[in-house]
């Protein structure tokens, strides 16, 4: 087959800034071409990266995007203009994979490709545009769900296909005696995603406890990278109180073999977002179990597919306006039963198997052939 993906304006591939969606598709596009189908990359041109080259059998092109912008108006102005400029690069291909907003719309040309539409986001009233898609494309049952709710006349074009992890599984996972004391959060420092709840949270664990862990948060900050700017990291830092020195606020890290060594070093990975309709599949928990690391996560839906409380992973209820309480307790019962963490690591590790590069390629490359007329 030859496969075009034409990813968004903000976000450039190879994903040197990171981005789950392009982090993904930069996978599965070199697992793609390994099978021997012809793949194009489409995406921003940025950062020093040249306008063409190839990368494992890809063939890349880039074109100029755009800084993402705090206002939603402004940033599908900007995925416009991109789109635009993307629609005269793309080549002939069999199958169009795309996640920004307007090529559903503005890519009419069928020699382009099938229009694989990946629905990386939740959906917020655009499924009725999409009229000309083959597939409406989902990361989680949850993201699914929505897209059918949203158009109820397609439910035949909706498919959940999850996101792959994001490198190869380690065998065996490093194991949790060898392990620091340290619970850990990895992603974008922004409100939705629960950090003022597990700040204030972990300040509230009892004084022994808090004596015995530390919560160490790494992630991007900066609005230009997804972060909720510095006023927002000072204000968390703000709500420390008594746990002043045992959390720690660490620059971003996106180079995957850092990512995985901290992975292996936490005993803990927290993610407690509070994005109810921002989240779609959340990757970085999915990430931490590839390592043995158990995750603990709110009761988002798009989390159901892979963590389940207890046995996989660990849940709190964050909706109620109790999302503190709730956390901390949650905390306490796992943290005073350390001997837990092990067994839930390494059954959370198997679990993250049936995610793996190979699995999830093949899953899209069955799914691509069944759109396209029969041969």
């Amino acid at each position: 087959m030859r496969i075009t993906i034409l990813q968004g304006a903000f976000l450039p591939v190879p994903p040197i800034r990171g981005g789950a969606i392009e982090k993904a598709w930069f996978r599965l596009g070199k697992a793609f071409a390994r099978e021997g189908h012809e793949v194009t990359h489409v995406s921003r041109l940025c950062d020093g990266l040249p306008a063409s080259d190839s990368i494992e059998g890809v063939s890349h092109v880039r074109i100029s995007g755009f800084e993402a912008p705090v206002s939603s108006l402004l940033l599908k102005w900007r995925d416009f203009r991109y789109v635009l400029r993307a629609r005269k690069k793309l080549p002939a291909a069999d199958i169009l994979v795309t996640n920004a907003f307007w090529a559903p719309l503005l890519v009419r040309d069928s020699s382009r490709g099938a229009l694989y539409v990946h629905v990386g986001r939740y959906p917020k009233g655009q499924m009725n545009l999409y009229a000309r898609a083959k597939r409406l494309q989902a990361p989680s049952e949850a993201i699914t769900a929505a897209i059918r709710c949203e158009v109820p006349s397609k439910v035949d074009l909706v498919k959940t296909i999850s996101y792959p992890l994001s490198w190869d599984l380690v065998e065996p996972a490093p194991i949790n005696d060898s392990r620091e004391q340290t619970i850990l959060y990895l992603g974008r420092i922004h409100p939705e995603k629960g950090l003022h709840e597990l700040v204030k949270a972990f300040a509230d664990l009892p004084e022994q406890l808090r004596k015995q862990w530390r919560l160490n948060i790494r992630g991007p900050w900066k609005v230009s990278e997804g972060g909720g700017g510095e006023g927002f990291l000072e204000n968390l830092k703000d709500l420390v109180g008594p746990a002043k020195g045992a959390i720690r606020f660490l620059d971003p890290v996106f180079d995957d073999v850092q990512l995985r060594d901290e992975l292996g070093r936490a005993s803990l990975f927290a993610y407690p977002s509070m994005a109810e309709r921002g989240e779609t599949f959340g990757l970085a928990a999915l990430e931490a179990m590839s390592c043995g690391c158990p995750p603990l996560v709110s009761g988002l839906d798009c989390f159901r597919d892979f963590v389940q409380d207890g046995s996989t992973g660990f849940v709190f209820d964050h909706r109620g306006g109790v999302a503190v309480a709730n956390l901390s307790a949650k905390m306490i019962e796992v943290l005073s039963k350390p001997e837990r963490l092990s067994l839930i690591g390494n059954a959370a590790y198997g679990q993250a198997q049936n995610f793996t590069l190979d699995r999830v390629s093949k899953r899209f490359l069955d799914d691509f052939s069944s759109i396209l007329p029969a041969s």
